[in-house]
């Protein structure tokens, strides 16, 4: 192995090229002129004449629509051979004639939605979900309209079908709910039928509410509802189907009821989401901080001299955070 000496310091060839990033055969080519020489002709090609008959064999009009296989196999059935099909390949890369000639779908570069929230109403997320009805190929479609600072469940609904004049009804319903002002909310959605349906475009643009939607089989752009979604299929009480939409509704009420005034968010410092939506969350942690306070007091010893802290709910909530320096100079 050779190597490359600098001041008394001998690298070696193979750690030298890594460093710099140069493959190993680059450098021992260059260290051979002769090796850099243009490769002689093999005596097997086709000849230039033979090279320009084959071409205009494939220009020909009654070959220029069909694939070399197809023009060597009946270029055989009239006696006649001039090459195999892939030296025709050859040939025609050579001239650049190589390239899809059917028409192909282009699918549009979709921007990935960076959406911020600093407070409860400036973000929400919506979905559809199917929950099974009493026998196979029944279902009754839960909307379900989700706060993502707070993880409020701030309107739902189920009904026998997913309809666009439903889920305009409902976000209409909600809003008013919630006393939305015009210019305050975006509502974040995947790209299913109803989400990008007229009506609710209409209905939003009228309301003064942007809109913004997950890019194609990207489940990651819409995770707030995904997660509710799963929280609630795995629930212990979940039924493999529901007997009716009442009974499903009664269950989505008892779950939502559950979900929003009982559940400990871990992603919303263990408080409900009512307590961070409504603006008591500041209030319950340093309730927490006295409780806290008071047991280091009482026995010091098993917090190793450290005052315990409550968990301190975040100021901000992102749908894909834009990337930082230092993520970008990783990748």
């Amino acid at each position: 192995m050779q190597a490359v000496h600098e001041r008394g310091f001998s690298i070696g060839v193979a750690p030298a090229c890594d460093a710099l990033s140069l493959p190993r055969a680059s450098f021992y080519r260059r260290l051979s002129p002769a090796l850099c020489r243009d490769r002689p002709k093999p005596k097997r090609a086709l000849d230039d004449d033979e090279r320009r008959d084959v071409l205009d064999i494939l220009h020909a009009p009654e070959y220029i629509d069909k694939a070399p296989a197809e023009i060597v196999a009946t270029l055989l059935d009239k006696g006649e051979y001039h090459c195999c099909t892939r030296t025709m390949y050859r040939i025609m890369e050579s001239e650049k004639e190589v390239c899809e000639r059917r028409n192909q779908r282009r699918h549009p570069n979709y921007a990935k939605p960076e959406l911020l929230a600093t407070a409860p109403n400036q973000v929400w997320s919506w979905d559809i979900t199917k929950l099974k009805g009493p026998v196979k190929w029944t279902y009754y479609h839960l909307y379900v309209i989700l706060d993502i600072f707070s993880r409020y469940t701030v309107g739902w609904m189920i009904a026998y079908r997913e309809s666009a004049s439903l889920a305009k009804t409902l976000i209409a319903q909600t809003c008013a709910k919630q006393n939305i002002e015009q210019g305050r909310l975006t509502i974040h959605a995947d790209r299913g039928t109803s989400m990008k349906s007229k009506p609710v475009a209409l209905l939003l643009s009228d309301m003064g509410v942007t809109k913004t939607h997950s890019r194609p089989h990207v489940s990651n752009d819409n995770p707030f509802s995904e997660s509710q979604f799963k929280t609630m299929k795995y629930r212990p009480e979940f039924p493999k189907r529901f007997g009716s939409i009442e009974d499903a509704r009664s269950f989505c009420r008892m779950f939502f009821g559950w979900y929003n005034n009982e559940h400990r968010h871990s992603g919303i410092a263990m408080l409900t989401p009512e307590t961070v939506h409504y603006g008591r969350a500041e209030k319950t942690t340093k309730q927490r901080e006295i409780v806290l306070l008071e047991a280091f007091e009482k026995h010091p010893e098993r917090f190793v001299n450290k005052i315990p802290k409550p968990m301190k709910l975040p100021e901000a909530v992102w749908i894909n955070p834009p990337k930082t320096e230092n993520q970008n100079s990783v990748l």
